[in-house]
C-alpha cells in the first residue's frame, strides 16, 4: 500500500539492527545497510516500515539517525534476549492481544501472544532495553478496560525469526482469569451507529473492544468466540475480516457482529405470535410504549419490564401487575440533558451517570417544573430517582435517532421478574413468566449465559458509593492485603452476593437477590459454579453468617462435601470487608462501626448498633445502641409504628394518641404490643440502629408503614437534606445518653433522650424535616462519642464505617465530617456496597484469619 508513494521505502528486514531494504516505486527491493544509505538513489523522502506498516516519513538524514540508533542497541544476533511475559486480570475481550500486538511492532520486536486459561500469554525477542520497555508498557499502557492484576516474566533461550503473530488461543489446566464486566457501548460506536454511510447504521448489536457483552456471553476461557454465546453466530466475511485485523478497532472482538451476520430484533405479542422483526420491531416497540403499553424487554444480563415513566396508567398498572408495592422504578432516559430536567446531578454524578459501567444512580428529584417530572407513581414519597443513560445500542434505538418518530424519553427500566425473584433471561421463561405482566416482548436471540442485574450506586461524601454491585462491575476481582487459601463465601440473606478467593485476589459475584425464595437459592448455586469455572478456584472451605436461620447458612451446609464449614458474626464481616477493600494488614486493628437493622449477635440479641474492636481474626464488642424489644420480627420492621412504640415503652413514655405513631397502631394490636413488651413473650432484645430510624420516622409522621426495606429511613434522609439545605437549624438539638461500661463491658448509648426530644418536637408542632435534621446530626455525634471513648480506652485512631445504614449520604457525610475533624483516619465504602451485598469480602478476610 506504500508502493504509490514518492520516493523510497525504507523497510527494517528479519529485526535486524543496522539492515534495512529499499524499495523502488516499481516494486524492486535490495537490501542495503547503513553505510549503504548515502549511495542509494532516489529522494530524500523515506518512509520507515516494520512488519509491513508505515510507521512513519522519514527523510535521508532521520533514517541514517534511526539506523544508528539501532546499531546502538544491540550489534549482531547476540545481544538480542527473549523473554516471556504471562499477564493476569481481565486482559481477554478487552482489546489486550492487539495492544500487545502494536506495543511489539512499535519496538521492532519479534514473537506471539495468544489467550490462555490464565489470561494473555506473550514471547518477545529483541534488544534487551526492548523488551524491557515492552514489559513497562504491559503495565502502564494497557487499554482503559484492562485489569491487570499480576505480570510473571521468564527468560528463554532466542528464537530468531520474523514478525509478530497473534496465535489461536490455548487452554491451561487450571483456568484463572476474568474477562470485562458489560461494557456500555462507546462513543465510536455510537457515532456509527448513528452514521447512514457506516455498514452497522442502526445495528441494535453493534459493539467493539471497547464495549459491549463480556461477562453475561461467556461460557468458558479462554475467552474466545466459541466459548461464548456469540458462537451461535457464524461471522460473514466483512466481520471476519475486521477480526483478524490487528489493526481493526474490532480485532478479536468476540461479540462482533453486523446485520448480516449478527443476531436479530423481534416483538413478539401474546402466546408468542411474531408480530414484527428488526426496524419494523423496534418502531412498533416505540409506539406501544407511546400509547401505555408496557414490554418486555430483553437486554445484556435479562429482561427489563419497561413502559413510558410519565404516563400515570402505564406506571400504576406496571406497579400492579409486579406487586411491586410503593418500591421505585428505576427510570432510563437518553441523555444527561433529559436527566438534568428530572433531578439534580452533580459534576461527579453526570460522570458517575455517563461513564462505561452506567449504574443505576440515586439523586435528588428536581423541584418540579412543566413537564420536568414523572408520574408520581413511579417513586411514590421517594425524594429521589434512580435515574441511568442507555448502556445498550438496543436502548438507544429503543428512544429513538435521527428521523424516528419520538417515542417516550423517560422509561421505567425494572428487572423482569416478580418481586423477591430472580431476573428472567430465558426466552421460553419470558413468554411464560411474564405474560400476565406484559403486552409484549422485544427480544433478540442470542443467549444470555449469565444473569446479571443493573448495578445501582449514589454519590456521597466525595466517592461513589456502591448500593448494589453487579452489571458493569462484577466479577471484577479485588486485591487482599495478605493471602486466602481457597475459600467459598455465601454471604447474608439479604442483597446476597458469594464470593470466592485464593491467594491475593477475591472475586465477588454479581447480585443474587434475598434468600428467601427457592428459585434466589438455585441461582445461588449457578453463580457459585459459575465463578468456580472462571476463576479456577476450588474451594477447601466454605464460610457463612453465624445466625442460626439464614438459608444462605442452610445452603453452605447442604453444598459442603465435607469440606469445613465456618461462620463468623455478621458485623464483624461489615468491618472485616471495609479494611480489606483498604488494604488493611493482617495485623491491623481499627474501631469498627457497623450500623444496620439486624444480625445475630453472639448474646442472641438482634444487633445493629454496634462499635467494635477489631482485627480480621477477632472482635470485642466496645459499645453498643441500648435495647429495646423487637416484637414479631418481620412484622416491625415492615411496620415502623411498631418499633416507634417499642422506643417509647423502653424510655417510659406513654402512648398517647397525640402521637402520630401510637395512632398509626390499631387499638387491639396496640394491646397485643403492650402485653409483650411487659412479658418479653416473643419479643428478641434488638440494638438496631436502622430500627431506631425506622421508629423516628413514625413518631415524626414521616411513615407507619413500609414496603420494602429502609423505606422509612429513605425518607427520613431526604427530609434532613432538604432541611439541612433551608435556613439555619441547631445542630445539636439531640444527644443519646452513654453509659460507659466497666472493664471489659461494652459502653451503652441510650436512646431514650432522643427519643423524648423527637417526641417533645413533635408535640411542640416542629416540621418533621427538622427533626429528621437533628435526628442524623445526633446520630452522627454519637458515632464520633464512641470513637473518642474507643481511642481513649485503645489508642486506635482508624475507623471505619459498615453496614446498612451507612448507605444514608446525609449521615455519612456528617459522620466522616465530624470524625475527620477529631483527627481519626476514616475508612468508608468505595468498592462494595456497605450493606450486606458486601458481607462476602469480610467473611472471607475473617475465615483466613484463623
Amino acid at each position: 500500500m506504500c508502493l504509490g508513494i514518492p520516493g523510497r521505502v525504507v523497510e527494517i528486514v528479519d529485526g535486524y539492527a543496522g539492515q534495512l531494504a529499499l524499495v523502488d516505486v516499481e516494486g524492486a527491493r535490495r537490501r542495503v545497510n547503513i553505510g549503504m544509505l548515502d549511495e542509494a538513489p532516489g529522494r530524500d523522502d523515506w518512509v520507515l516500515l516494520h512488519m509491513g506498516f508505515a510507521v512513519e516519513l522519514i527523510d535521508r538524514a532521520k533514517a541514517r539517525e534511526a539506523l544508528s540508533g539501532l546499531e546502538m542497541m544491540g550489534r549482531g544476533r547476540e545481544q538480542r534476549i527473549r523473554r516471556r511475559f504471562e499477564v493476569r486480570g481481565v486482559v481477554q475481550g478487552v482489546g489486550f492481544r492487539p495492544f500487545v500486538y502494536v506495543t511489539a511492532s512499535e519496538l521492532l520486536l519479534t514473537g506471539s501472544v495468544t489467550n490462555t486459561g490464565d489470561g494473555v500469554l506473550a514471547e518477545v525477542e529483541g534488544t534487551a532495553g526492548a523488551v524491557e520497555e515492552f514489559g513497562r508498557r504491559l503495565n502502564a499502557d494497557a487499554p482503559p478496560l484492562a485489569v491487570v492484576e499480576d505480570v510473571r516474566t521468564s527468560e528463554l533461550p532466542t528464537r530468531g525469526g520474523t514478525g509478530f503473530t497473534i496465535e489461536r488461543s490455548s487452554a491451561s489446566d487450571r483456568a484463572r482469569t476474568l474477562v470485562s464486566p458489560d461494557i456500555a457501548i462507546c462513543r465510536d460506536c455510537l457515532e456509527e451507529l448513528g452514521d447512514p454511510s457506516n455498514r452497522r447504521h442502526r445495528h441494535p448489536f453493534i459493539t467493539c473492544t471497547h464495549c459491549g457483552p463480556r461477562f453475561t456471553i461467556v461460557t468458558g476461557l479462554p475467552y474466545d468466540r466459541a466459548a461464548t454465546t456469540m458462537a451461535d453466530f457464524e461471522m460473514c466475511g466483512a466481520c471476519r475480516a475486521e477480526y483478524e485485523d490487528p489493526r481493526d478497532r474490532r480485532f478479536h472482538a468476540q461479540p462482533i457482529a453486523c446485520p448480516d451476520c449478527g443476531p436479530r430484533l423481534e416483538l413478539v405479542g401474546g402466546e408468542g405470535v411474531s408480530l414484527s422483526r428488526d426496524e419494523d420491531a423496534l418502531r412498533t416497540a416505540r409506539k406501544l410504549l407511546a400509547e401505555g403499553g408496557i414490554i418486555a424487554v430483553k437486554g445484556l444480563g435479562g429482561y427489563h419490564l419497561v413502559c413510558d415513566a410519565r404516563d400515570d396508567a402505564a406506571v400504576a398498572e406496571l406497579r400492579r401487575r409486579k406487586r411491586r408495592g410503593g418500591k421505585p422504578f428505576a427510570v432510563m432516559v437518553p441523555d444527561l440533558d433529559v436527566a438534568r430536567r428530572l433531578v439534580t446531578v452533580t459534576a461527579d454524578e453526570e460522570e458517575l451517570l455517563s461513564g462505561g459501567r452506567r449504574p443505576i444512580v440515586l439523586l435528588p428529584r428536581h423541584p418540579a417544573g412543566p413537564g420536568a417530572g414523572v408520574s408520581d407513581a413511579v417513586a411514590p414519597g421517594s425524594p429521589h430517582l434512580g435515574l441511568l443513560l442507555p448502556y445498550t445500542p438496543l436502548h438507544v434505538l429503543l428512544f429513538g435517532i435521527g428521523d424516528d418518530d419520538p417515542g417516550p424519553d423517560a422509561l421505567v427500566m425494572t428487572s423482569a421478574n416478580l418481586s423477591g425473584e430472580p431476573i428472567v433471561t430465558d426466552d421460553a421463561d419470558a413468554l411464560a413468566l411474564l405474560a400476565p405482566l406484559v403486552d409484549a416482548w422485544l427480544r433478540h436471540d442470542r443467549r444470555i449465559h449469565v444473569p446479571c442485574d443493573d448495578s445501582v450506586s449514589r454519590w456521597a461524601a466525595g466517592a461513589e458509593l456502591p448500593l448494589r454491585r453487579s452489571r458493569g462491575y462484577a466479577p471484577l476481582p479485588l486485591a487482599l492485603p495478605f493471602d486466602v487459601p481457597p475459600t467459598l463465601a455465601v454471604g447474608a440473606d439479604l442483597k446476597n452476593t458469594c464470593a470466592l478467593a485464593e491467594g491475593r485476589y477475591a472475586w465477588l459475584s454479581q447480585h443474587i437477590g434475598d434468600m428467601d425464595d427457592l428459585s434466589t437459592v438455585g441461582a445461588l448455586t449457578r453463580t457459585e459454579k459459575h465463578l468456580e469455572d472462571l476463576t479456577g478456584v476450588a474451594p477447601t472451605r466454605l464460610v457463612a453468617d453465624r445466625h442460626p436461620g439464614y438459608h444462605s447458612g442452610d445452603w453452605a451446609r447442604a453444598h459442603a462435601g465435607g469440606r469445613p464449614v465456618r461462620t463468623v458474626q455478621h458485623h464483624h464481616a461489615h468491618i472485616a470487608s471495609v479494611m480489606a477493600e483498604h488494604g488493611l494488614g493482617a495485623d491491623e486493628r481499627v474501631i469498627g462501626i457497623a450500623f444496620d437493622g439486624t444480625g445475630h449477635g453472639t448474646d442472641g440479641a438482634a444487633w445493629g448498633g454496634e462499635v467494635l474492636v477489631a482485627g480480621y481474626a477477632s472482635f470485642r464488642r466496645a459499645a453498643h445502641l441500648g435495647y429495646v424489644p423487637l416484637a414479631g420480627g418481620d412484622a416491625s420492621v415492615l411496620r415502623p409504628y411498631r418499633m416507634a412504640l417499642a422506643h417509647l415503652h423502653a424510655a417510659g413514655i406513654p402512648w398517647d394518641d397525640d402521637l402520630p405513631a401510637v395512632r398509626a397502631c390499631p387499638p387491639a394490636e396496640r394491646d397485643v404490643l403492650a402485653h409483650q413488651f411487659a412479658t418479653g413473650f416473643g419479643c428478641v432484645p434488638t440494638s438496631g440502629m436502622g430500627r431506631l430510624f425506622d421508629a423516628v420516622a413514625s413518631l415524626a409522621g414521616v411513615r407507619h408503614v413500609v414496603a420494602y426495606e429502609a423505606e422509612a429511613a429513605m425518607e427520613l434522609e431526604g427530609l434532613a437534606r432538604a432541611a439541612a439545605a433551608g435556613p439555619a437549624a441547631p445542630q445539636d438539638g439531640y444527644r443519646f445518653g452513654v453509659r460507659p461500661g466497666k472493664g471489659e463491658e461494652p459502653a451503652v448509648a441510650d436512646p431514650g433522650p432522643v427519643v423524648r426530644a423527637v417526641v417533645s418536637d413533635v408535640r411542640d408542632g416542629v416540621p418533621a424535616g427538622l427533626i429528621a435534621m437533628r435526628f442524623h446530626t445526633a446520630v452522627a455525634a454519637l458515632a464520633t462519642r464512641l470513637a473518642d471513648l474507643c481511642h481513649s480506652r485503645t489508642g486506635l485512631s482508624t475507623v471505619a464505617l459498615g453496614g446498612g445504614v451507612f448507605q444514608n449520604a446525609v449521615l455519612l457525610e456528617a459522620t466522616q465530617l465530624r470524625l475527620t475533624e477529631r483527627g481519626f483516619t476514616v475508612l468508608r465504602p468505595r468498592l462494595l456496597p456497605p450493606n450486606d451485598g458486601g458481607l462476602a469480602l469480610g467473611q472471607l478476610m475473617i475465615a483466613a484469619s484463623d
